[in-house]
């Protein structure tokens, strides 16, 4: 049965950014260059390339700048950066080829925010409101806010949903108090806690608390459930998710602060699963196989895909 499932599907790819940004050392600057268009030739229409962030304490993505002028751009192709302050935000307003969106961030676990942001939970919804003002002074459109540890936290544990649904509630609200609309809130399942029940649950929690509100997903492979939490939300009608191609990234607190966690759910692997579903994504999955086995080249490394190592079916049914 289809149930609710959305016809089409979007995947907006973040592997360049956080695939690199976590790995120890700085890749050439012409290897990354060539990941991002393989990505944008694959019909991806929406890749986050590079982070504008402190380069002492970020070295891997100290040359955004350069990487975003070396990009030879495809038409309708959303190219995207992450900025987690103003300056670096500024950064990213001066950098040609950027393509800005207002996101906001939210946690709802408030000892991550206290470990992650040096302040509260409710210290960071505060601060979104400067970003409103910011976005609105540089004609910057809201885009969505992300929900950080939606589903759980590895310092406090099970996340009950009423919190979850009150942090969306309450960010929407901040929006509209400062004349900003909130089009959509992305649930992250930032260390991976989430499973096809909570998914369900809090997915239809948020959507009738916020009924005008699109609902995305950021989702973590931590525990081997990223294909079975696709599904789910799937069944639910959801049709946007953050993904990183190959399975590159990951989370430095999603093991109690033990780096070398499972990253995002895999682009390619979750494409290949809204094709066999009958849900188009726009995405010519050989081609994306292909930039996945580049994505594992350049690391030097056997990355955690599974259909850039098995392949699709396409080849058998094609001799069928």
């Amino acid at each position: 049965m289809r149930g609710d499932r959305p016809a089409f599907v979007t995947f907006r790819e973040e592997g360049p950014r956080e695939g690199f940004q976590i790995e120890k050392r700085p890749f050439p600057l012409a290897d990354r260059v060539a990941l991002v268009e393989a990505l944008a030739g694959s019909g991806l229409s929406s890749i986050q390339v590079a982070s504008f962030v402190n380069p002492k304490k970020v070295p891997q993505m100290a040359d955004a700048e350069a990487l975003f002028a070396a990009i030879r751009r495809r038409p309708g192709v959303h190219y995207d950066g992450l900025w987690l302050n103003e300056q670096g935000f500024h950064r990213a307003r001066a950098t040609p080829g950027v393509d800005l969106s207002g996101t906001l961030l939210a946690y709802v676990s408030d000892a991550f925010a206290r470990r992650n942001n040096d302040c509260s939970a409710a210290e960071m919804l505060e601060r979104q409101a400067r970003w409103i003002a910011l976005y609105q002074e540089a004609g910057v459109p809201l885009s969505r806010a992300i929900l950080v540890t939606s589903f759980g936290c590895c310092f406090e544990g099970e996340i009950d949903p009423r919190r979850t649904v009150a942090t969306a509630v309450a960010i929407e609200r901040l929006c509209r108090e400062h004349g900003g609309r909130l089009p959509e809130i992305t649930l992250a399942d930032t260390v991976g806690w989430a499973n096809p029940e909570a998914i369900r649950r809090v997915i239809g929690m948020v959507r009738e608390a916020l009924p005008e509100t699109a609902i995305g997903l950021h989702l973590h492979d931590t525990r081997g459930l990223g294909a079975a939490n696709v599904l789910a939300a799937l069944e639910m009608g959801v049709d946007r998710f953050d993904s990183s191609v190959a399975g590159l990234g990951g989370c430095p607190f999603a093991e109690h602060g033990d780096a070398g966690a499972a990253g995002n759910i895999c682009t390619e692997d979750m494409v290949f699963l809204c094709h066999e579903l009958g849900i188009e994504t726009g995405i010519d999955l050989e081609r994306l196989i292909g930039a996945a086995r580049l994505a594992e080249r350049i690391i030097g490394r056997r990355l955690n895909g599974r259909l850039m190592h098995a392949g699709s079916l396409a080849a058998w049914r094609a001799a069928a």
